[in-house]
This record gives C-alpha cells, sequence and structure tokens, in this order.
C-alpha cells in the first residue's frame, strides 16, 4: 500500500524506500500486495530494515489460498508465504484472511480447520464478505474465539449513504462491498477498516463512530489499528493522522504518531 502513486511526492526517502517515508507518517499498513504474490524474502528484509520495530504490519494471506483453494488447499504456498515474511518477526501484527464474498457459513468447518492447523506465532484476522454471516454472527464468532482470531469488519456504510460523484467514487460504488455495520471486538487487537468519501469532510463525518469506539477499546486496554480509506487513497495517510489525533484528544496517554519531516502536505 506505502507505493501507492499519488503519495510520490509527499513520503520521504528514494522511490525504493517509499516504506520507510510511509513510516514516518503512520505506524500500520495494510500489505495488500501479497495477496496477488508472495515477495522474496529479500524484499520482506528491506521492510524490516525501512521501519522501526514497533512498526505493524497486517499482511494478506495469499489469494490462491483464500479464493483459489478457498482454505482447502493451498498449502504448499502457504507455507512459502510464512517463509518469506519470517524477517519481519514482532513486526506481523495480524496475518490477514479476506474470504470472496461467496464463502458462507457452510464453509465455516473450513475456516476452523484451517485456523486450527495454523502452527503458532502469528495471530490471525478474518475478513468475511458474505451477508448472512452479520445476520447470525455467532457461529463465526465462536470459531473465531476459539483460534484467539479477529473479525476485521470493512466499513462502507458512510460510503454507500449518497450516490458517488467522481470516477473514482463510482469505481469504488461497483467493487466494494455493502455490509451492515460491525463494531464489536473478539480480542485484544481490534483491525479496522474504513472507507470513507472524496469530500474529507464526509470521510471525517462517516469515522466518528469510530473514534469513539477505538477510544473506548483503549481505555480498556485494547490494542486497535484503524486502517482509513478514500476512493482514491490520496489523502489517505494524512486523515489517518487526523483520526489517530481525534482519538488522542479522548485518550491524552495515546502515543503521538511520528513527526514527518517537512514535505509538501497532501
Amino acid at each position: 500500500m506505502w507505493t501507492h502513486k499519488a503519495w510520490e511526492a509527499h513520503l520521504v526517502g528514494q522511490s525504493r524506500e517509499r516504506l520507510r517515508g510511509y513510516a514516518e507518517w503512520c505506524t500500520a499498513v495494510e500489505g495488500n500486495t501479497t495477496f496477488y504474490a508472495t515477495p522474496t524474502r529479500e524484499t520482506v528484509a528491506s521492510w524490516a530494515a525501512q521501519t522501526p520495530p514497533g512498526f505493524r504490519f497486517v499482511l494478506k494471506i495469499p489469494k490462491t489460498v483464500t479464493h483459489g483453494h478457498r482454505l482447502a488447499g493451498g498449502f504448499e504456498e502457504l507455507q512459502q508465504f510464512r517463509y518469506a515474511v519470517e524477517p519481519l518477526g514482532n513486526r506481523i501484527h495480524a496475518l490477514w484472511i479476506q474470504l470472496p464474498g461467496s464463502f458462507g457459513p457452510s464453509e465455516l468447518p473450513v475456516l476452523s480447520d484451517f485456523l486450527g492447523r495454523q502452527p503458532g506465532g502469528h495471530r490471525y484476522a478474518v475478513e468475511v464478505r458474505h451477508p448472512a454471516f452479520f445476520e447470525n454472527p455467532g457461529p463465526l464468532e465462536e470459531v473465531l474465539a476459539e483460534a484467539g482470531a479477529e473479525w476485521v469488519p470493512f466499513d462502507t456504510t458512510a460510503f454507500f449513504t449518497i450516490p458517488p460523484s467522481s470516477e473514482a467514487e463510482r469505481d469504488a460504488w461497483a467493487s466494494k462491498p455493502r455490509l451492515p455495520l460491525r463494531t464489536r471486538a473478539l480480542t485484544d487487537r481490534p483491525i479496522i477498516r474504513y472507507l470513507g468519501r472524496d469530500d474529507p469532510a464526509r470521510t471525517v463525518e462517516g469515522w466518528q463512530r469510530w473514534v469513539g469506539i477505538a477510544a473506548g477499546w483503549l481505555d480498556e486496554g485494547r490494542s486497535p489499528t484503524v486502517f482509513i480509506h478514500t476512493p482514491d487513497n490520496a489523502d489517505a495517510p494524512a486523515l489517518a493522522r487526523r483520526f489517530h489525533d481525534e482519538v488522542r484528544a479522548r485518550v491524552p496517554d495515546l502515543e503521538p504518531l511520528p513527526q514527518p519531516a517537512p514535505v509538501a502536505l497532501f
């Protein structure tokens, strides 16, 4: 995600070290590229070298495993993936299992078996997109709780309140899931994905519920990770910092984000 072209002029560092610049703005990143191809171990070692020890990677498990084999195969690919990301060590906050919208409650035994077979050392976070899971969340929550895994909600409710008004919003309107809002955490490390609008004011308006929820989790001793998206993601790092500031206003003990070197603003 840190290679987003719209961020090139703003993130510090040479082009091959854009992650180092991103890590001056935010303290966590979605590893979406691992969904499409497993990087080399050497590439991952460079990610570790560009980030401080407390930086959080939420890495998506390869698509061949989640969508191709639907968790019932692809074990060699998964083993290769786990070997490749080892250099990140404790920077791996969670391994992210994003399941296709067709993966429904009838396949819960497959998910349970998959999670039960994973070796220790990593936390898992599961994102589902089948509406039936939200209508009756209990069975999925039981499977996740048994494995110590988190349910990752992708909150698109604010985005879908009004029709799209730009090309990026129209693309997101056609491709992003429309699912009920979910705000319950299952573990001490909840992960939230939030999609706003092109208009920063509407994005900020739509995330207000999450400011209160994140502050509440922090008061409970949890350590939430929140990813802010917009249809084109051009302003996402700056918006993420604003979200953090709003939460910190309610939880003064929350550590501030790093102060980036002076560059052009987003």
